[in-house]
């Protein structure tokens, strides 16, 4: 804490009156607080709740639960030993140990190994692939290329757009990554006629719709598994029907609102700047693709395929003539470490360029892999006092005889406030399917379900909440207002919400 010397007032003007001097410093305006320290105020709110809240356990049978079987335990903690879990609950996360040093595993008896270490250095893997291969310039180049060729297919454009991005966001949570094509994609959407609202939107409700409907996405769908105790390909089926009617829905509202500013210019949500008749005439821009950067383009879309059929249970699916590979955090971490390195050979980086970018990216991703080691501190809390299966038994007797197509969009609706108290995808995960997740057990539905409705309203919720870098800077890219964005996006807000309920009824049916 820094401190200063108080500066003397200045003296009145002869004559009387008052001082002059420099005008009073303005109010700072209250900002949210970050998804770090959210968490940090979640810790101590669940290790404060953890002196309050029984110890008891479930038995457990076939790595799941027993209903019925809740019993009260005791255990002889003093405050010195629930002190020691506090301060070590983010390195006891991210090892997956307990208190007394043995393995820790997801509650609820699934017996899967609880540590974020896996996931953690997943996480950096993929931001060290994500910088290396926009170090190319193939990704930003790719687009371009692809929108100059269709500049006079406008609706076809904007739809294949959106389909980009939101295939970005259901494969690998693309969110971040999207702040570097503004600068293309506000230019184009203006020589096209439109307004950068279209050019916004395309982007962000793109990518924001497509991580709703993770269907593989690591930073969701990955890391929701790996808490529930349960395989990233498990449900990918219902997501994969999610995934093409949510988008088709998305591009739908921003196709009909595009052609709507076509048509009439002055009925755009957002006024025009200066400088959009110069961005107009200039154009996008756009270069042709190199032969190296198609060659980093296939091994960057070749990596994702591979991930996606290394990840999907096959012989679950009864595809019998592909391999189910089985992999999971440890192999999908190697993989991106080693097409980093490819892309890097590939792109003509040379060491010290390949190097440099994997570092940086590590580095730029490693606040989402810190948040996930957070919130596992949490469960770590948790399981060593024995009130995970108290607030267990407790959720379950409230969802109790619920149908399991109510059980399944109640499990949607809990998850929205969740979702914009904890923004990060990843954290929230963390944090809400070791709890949640087992709920599935009692109510006769897959796991899987109450993954997709976490990942349903996380995604819901980052299409419009202020606490996301992605949303704000993104805006502030595109020099849209919030409350104009708003305003575009509420009515899509709705859409999707009926939508998200609708498929968690029908998951609970069919499965």
């Amino acid at each position: 804490m820094s401190t200063s010397t108080p500066t003397p007032a200045p003296a009145a003007p002869a004559g009387g009156g008052a001082p002059e001097g420099p005008a009073a410093p303005r109010k700072r305006a209250l900002r949210f607080p970050s998804a770090f320290t959210v968490l940090a105020v979640v810790t101590l709110a669940v290790w404060a709740l953890t002196f309050v809240i029984p110890s008891g356990r479930y038995e457990t049978k076939d790595g799941g639960p027993v209903p019925g079987t809740y019993h009260s335990v005791h255990l002889t903690r003093g405050f010195g030993a629930r002190l020691k879990d506090l301060f070590l609950s983010p390195v006891n996360g991210l090892y997956g140990v307990t208190d007394d040093h043995s393995a820790l595993t997801a509650p609820g008896g699934s017996g899967t190994f609880f540590g974020a270490a896996g996931v953690f250095l997943f996480v950096l893997a993929v931001g060290a692939f994500i910088t290396v291969t926009l170090r190319t310039g193939a990704l930003t180049t790719g687009v371009a290329r692809l929108a100059g060729r269709l500049q006079r297919h406008r609706t076809l454009l904007l739809v294949l757009l959106m389909a980009l991005f939101s295939l970005g966001g259901t494969t690998y949570g693309m969110a971040e990554e999207t702040l570097g094509f503004y600068g293309l994609m506000i230019p184009l959407v203006l020589k096209l006629g439109y307004d950068r609202m279209v050019g916004a939107t395309v982007i962000m409700v793109g990518a924001g719709v497509g991580t709703l409907a993770s269907t593989v996405n690591p930073f969701a769908t990955g890391v929701a598994s790996d808490s529930a105790g349960i395989g990233t390909g498990d449900g990918i089926v219902l997501r994969l029907v999610m995934w093409a009617v949510l988008t088709a829905l998305a591009a739908g509202h921003v196709v009909r609102y595009a052609n709507r500013v076509l048509a009439s210019p002055s009925r755009s949500l957002v006024a025009p700047r200066p400088e959009d008749d110069e961005l107009r005439g200039q154009g996008a821009g756009a270069e042709g693709l190199s032969g190296r950067q198609r060659l980093v383009l296939l091994v960057f879309a070749a990596t994702f395929v591979f991930m996606i059929f290394a990840v999907i249970p096959w012989a679950d699916l009864n595809v019998t003539f592909l391999p189910t590979l089985g992999w999971y955090f440890p192999e999908l971490a190697a993989l991106f470490i080693v097409a980093s390195v490819a892309v890097g050979l590939v792109a003509g980086l040379g060491e010290k360029g390949t190097t440099s970018a994997i570092v940086a990216g590590a580095g730029d991703f490693i606040g989402a892999a810190m948040i996930i080691m957070l919130a596992r501190g949490v469960t770590v809390i948790m399981n060593n006092a024995g009130v995970t299966d108290t607030i267990l038994d407790r959720l379950q007797s409230a969802v109790s005889g619920t149908s399991s197509g109510f059980f399944a969009v109640l499990m949607f609706l809990v998850n929205l406030p969740l979702a914009f108290f904890v923004p990060s995808s990843s954290g929230h995960a963390a944090l809400a399917m070791p709890i949640l997740a087992p709920l599935a057990d009692f109510a006769g539905v897959s796991r899987s379900l109450v993954v997709t409705a976490y990942q349903s309203a996380s995604g819901w919720i980052n299409l419009i909440t202020p606490t996301s870098a992605v949303v704000m800077g993104g805006l502030a890219l595109a020099k849209v207002p919030y409350d104009r964005y708003l305003r575009f996006v509420a009515p899509l807000m709705g859409i999707l919400l009926a939508a998200v309920a609708g498929f968690m009824v029908l998951g609970a049916a069919v499965g």
